[in-house]
């Protein structure tokens, strides 16, 4: 089967260290490859925005990025300054202790107020981060994220432990079903391994060795 997966990444630098030149770097490499979106820090979205006028690659910033662990309020003030700022799409890590604990409402609540806030003028992935989750755990996570109103549900941030895997892919599709997307970050880095997340359901793929994959090639040296 052929596969154009260009138009399914998320062309991802989030490192503390990323500067300007970096972004700029990959807001390039995103229009001349055809990729969905640039995937940065909110203190480079207004500059992100600029380099990107003109083409069709969106805008996708972070939530409460990388831990999970500001209060529902904060995650919801970020949301709408990423959005004023010109953000088309919002990953936001949820409550990861609160979800161990089950606190299931605190999880829901913390969802819910990136949803609201967001409002339907961007969209919404849930990074569930699977490295740190049983399977029990995911599956909750997935479907408090389905009942918060989100349009993803999304495996990693690339800062924990471990990254997206074939398995953890098919589970969060099997849990969230058909009409929300599954998106795989970390670990992703050659074409074969997007293939692999493809074809366990993922529909969309965050990654660094973006520009590796869609040319088939096993040259990426970094670690997202």
């Amino acid at each position: 089967m052929e596969y154009k997966i260009s138009n399914m990444i998320d062309h991802t630098i989030l490192k503390a260290f990323a500067t300007k030149e970096d972004v700029r770097k990959i807001c390039t490499e995103a229009k001349e490859n055809g990729f969905f979106s640039v995937c940065i820090n909110p203190t480079h979205i207004e500059f992100a925005k600029n380099e990107l006028k003109g083409s069709n690659v969106k805008v996708c910033t972070v939530i409460g990025f990388p831990l999970g662990a500001n209060t529902p309020e904060v995650k919801a003030f970020e949301t709408k300054d990423a959005i004023a700022k010109g953000a088309d799409e919002v990953d936001m890590v949820i409550n990861i202790g609160a979800l161990k604990e089950k606190n299931y409402e605190l999880v829901l609540k913390d969802i819910k107020a990136v949803v609201d806030a967001a409002n339907k003028e961007a969209l919404v992935k849930v990074i569930i981060e699977t490295c740190y989750l049983t399977d029990e755990e995911k599956t909750k996570a997935c479907q408090l994220a389905v009942e918060a109103g989100t349009d993803y549900v999304k495996t990693s941030t690339g800062f924990g432990t471990g990254g997206s895997t074939p398995e953890d892919i098919k589970l969060m599709r099997e849990v969230v079903g058909k009409n929300i997307g599954v998106k795989a970050s970390g670990g992703v880095r050659n074409r074969e391994d997007a293939i692999a997340v493809i074809d366990a359901g993922a529909s969309r793929i965050g990654a660094s060795a973006s520009v590796s994959i869609v040319n088939g090639k096993n040259d990426f040296k970094g670690d997202y």
